[in-house]
């Protein structure tokens, strides 16, 4: 097809990220982190150049949680993986869509992220969860920069039109004549409620605040950022193995949302869980919901799913998740990372995926068109993405069908983060009655507009 691209040059920038106040969740606590930019000249069949831009934040802790390497020797790799994935990329001259030119690269992952290992000597496998999120920034710099070339928005770009192979050349010959674009909202909606991290650590009250927590004008606790930005939806860390701290932190954490209800920018307010992996078993999960819905009812009702109860190795227990389904939709988030991993996600009685733009923009389109043609649920979640990637992700869920918003954590923990990417788009950065805006996000490639990409 004419439309088609070819990768010229990859060009790799990487920053570091200060929190404001630590992330605490399962694996541990997040103090700081590396953000990756990606800026990638493509070409397609008819000469018309373009650039593309991603951006990921290479969060060791989740992507690559081994507790005997270094968080600057996990660091290291993680880079280094991003470097010579970018350089691969740079290096493909086929002419191909973006998602061909992924499903045709990213078994190359295994390989590099080999080669990484061996020559930083890190002693064992690196997590296939980490080397996408090394992929990712480059997988939607393609998609930006196929998008900008071609004229379009990206997300007029899966279709027959602009695709040589329907989705059976993906996913199997039930999607025999189906596309992406069958599942794609023809615009963006105008608005997105937005999640708010409730961190293991996070203070609840004001009057919690100590002299030790920041004294930068934005609010700390969480009745503070109720009352500033009208949020409504809340996405609670658990430990998962102290079932009664747990218990507690959700009722805790509900009295403060209902004692400034008066704030929200919705009558009604909204829960998500997550432990990340921590559960021995479904069935810890299954006896914390019964014991809110004795404690809390108002609680329990407002709870709108469960992400990731136990270890992101699916097939190591095969967990029956039927029974935790039956009470709450269960979500699978870093046990997937590969469509065969969704397959068995689902087989096992997950009700559906918690989409990530950090898994690759690619991998997350394909995921999303399953889910939708089997009826399963799918959220759409950050990595605490700033800048270029939290337009992305917000602009994703503003064109598809999530569990009722988007997360946006940034702005709790980074919001100074590419200041000049948010001037550009003040109502996507902006949370008002625990809403953001979109009409900033359009144009060519993934929103971002011409005047970012061209600085």
């Amino acid at each position: 097809m004419l439309s088609d691209i070819r990768p010229i040059e990859a060009n790799c920038d990487f920053k570091d990220e200060i929190f404001r106040v630590p992330l605490a969740f399962g694996a541990g606590v997040i103090k700081s982190v590396t953000s990756f930019t990606v800026r990638l000249e493509v070409e397609n069949r008819k000469g018309k150049r373009a650039i593309g831009l991603g951006n990921v934040l290479l969060s060791d802790l989740w992507g690559f949680p081994t507790p005997h390497i270094t968080h600057e020797k996990k660091d290291t790799a993680m880079r280094e993986i991003g470097r010579k994935y970018a350089r691969l990329i740079s290096e493909y001259r086929t002419y191909a869509h973006p998602v061909d030119i992924y499903m045709d690269t990213v078994g190359e992952l295994e390989r590099i992220s080999r080669e990484v290992e061996k020559e930083l000597d890190l002693g064992e496998p690196i997590p296939q969860l980490a080397a996408k999120l090394c992929m990712a920034p480059v997988d939607a710099a393609l998609h930006d920069a196929f998008g900008a070339a071609n004229g379009v928005s990206s997300y007029d770009a899966y279709g027959p039109e602009f695709m040589e192979h329907d989705l059976s050349a993906y996913l199997g010959s039930d999607y025999r004549g189906k596309y992406i674009s069958d599942y794609i909202r023809k615009n963006y909606t105008t608005s997105l409620p937005v999640f708010h991290l409730v961190g293991g650590k996070d203070k609840l009250r004001k009057e919690d605040i100590t002299d030790s927590d920041p004294k930068d004008g934005l609010p700390v606790s969480l009745d503070e950022w109720i009352r500033r930005d009208g949020i409504f939806c809340f996405k609670i860390k658990l430990k998962g193995n102290d079932l009664d701290w747990d218990t507690r932190r959700i009722i805790e954490v509900a009295d403060v949302v209902m004692e400034n209800a008066g704030y929200m920018g919705n009558p009604e307010f909204y829960f998500s869980v997550d432990t990340n992996e921590m559960c021995d078993s479904p069935e810890y999960m299954v006896e914390l919901l019964k014991k809110l819905k004795a404690e809390k009812k108002e609680a329990f009702d407002a709870l709108l799913y469960v992400e990731q109860p136990t270890e992101r190795d699916l097939e190591a227990h095969r967990f029956d998740m039927r029974p935790l389904a039956a009470i709450k939709p269960v979500l699978a988030d870093e046990g997937v990372t590969t469509l065969h991993a969704v397959d068995v996600a689902l087989g096992l009685g997950w009700s559906g995926l918690a989409l990530k733009t950090c898994k690759g923009h690619s991998f997350t389109l394909l995921c999303m068109a399953k889910c939708e043609q089997e009826g399963k649920s799918y959220s759409v979640q950050d990595l605490t993405n700033p800048g270029f990637s939290l337009i992305q992700s917000v602009g994703l869920a503003a064109r598809i069908n999530p569990i009722m918003g988007v997360e946006y954590n940034s702005r709790q923990y980074i919001p100074w983060a590419d200041k000049e990417i948010q001037e550009a788009h003040l109502d996507v950065f902006t949370v008002r009655q625990g809403r953001v805006m979109t009409g900033s996000i359009g144009g060519l490639g993934l929103g971002y507009g011409e005047t970012i990409v061209a600085s």
